[in-house]
């Protein structure tokens, strides 16, 4: 690679690495320039829709902007959210509070602040979770629904960038959190796992994800992982995209009753 495109690339890396936020949950700067989660075994809204009724009191905890929440036609009186990312915090309570829905800012799952068996159904995608907190929440024989991001994900990307970093959550595996929603007073009505594939079709896309995902890219500059950035681009120019490894899990929870 000549030192003129090193240059050109470098540029073009660190303009992606200053344009690095998020509104809400939005990846559409990078979309078409990667892909995951297309081939899921289950489809996390349909698991929903196939469960939920208008008659019942619905929660989703880490709504993120509340997008995927009103995606979901539910009657927004019988609907409540919570969100503790402060940018997010902001944007629910300007387009989720006119509707109606019940939300509240809240960045602790374990001290939610809603009573005792206040809803039918809970829904939690990639947000954290307390299953003790959970079980309290429920009325009997209420649900939780989750999908969730395992502690294995993108560890194959990590690691080409920054080698030495230890996994961010390595209790996130579904064997652990089964016995913990048992162990909490609920049934396991269905527990799936998944791993699947990420690519990324240009490396200023890469840059843009690791810097949004900080939790799992602790430290990543483009100055600091230069080198190893410039080893993706050869991979990307060889095969046309830099492939990792995405984890999911699935949880079906019920009250008993």
């Amino acid at each position: 690679m000549n030192t003129d495109r090193i240059s050109e690339l470098r540029i073009e890396w660190e303009a992606e690495e200053k344009i690095a936020h998020i509104h809400g949950w939005d990846f559409s700067h990078i979309h078409d320039r990667y892909e995951e989660e297309e081939d899921l075994p289950w489809n996390y809204k349909q698991i929903i829709d196939e469960n939920r009724v208008d008659s019942m009191e619905l929660l989703d905890f880490d709504t993120g902007g509340g997008e995927f929440l009103r995606s979901l036609g539910h009657p927004y009186g019988k609907t409540a959210a919570t969100e503790g990312y402060a940018p997010n915090v902001e944007l629910c309570m300007k387009e989720l509070l006119p509707l109606g829905i019940d939300f509240k800012a809240c960045d602790d799952a374990s001290n939610v602040p809603f009573a005792d068996g206040s809803f039918d159904m809970i829904i939690n995608r990639h947000g954290d979770f307390d299953p003790e907190e959970t079980a309290r929440l429920l009325r009997p024989d209420g649900l939780f629904i989750t999908e969730q991001v395992g502690g294995e994900n993108d560890r194959d990307l990590v690691e080409m960038v920054l080698p030495d970093v230890p996994k961010p959550f390595p209790e996130l595996e579904l064997s652990i959190q089964k016995k913990k929603f048992e162990d909490a007073g609920l049934k396991i009505i269905r527990a799936e796992e998944a791993f699947r594939p990420i690519r990324f079709y240009d490396v200023g896309a890469f840059v843009w994800f690791a810097h949004i995902i900080e939790w799992e890219f602790p430290g990543f500059s483009v100055d600091k992982c230069f080198d190893r950035l410039l080893k993706i681009q050869e991979v990307i120019d060889k095969n046309g995209y830099v492939e990792g490894t995405i984890h999911r899990y699935l949880i079906v929870a019920k009250k008993k009753g």
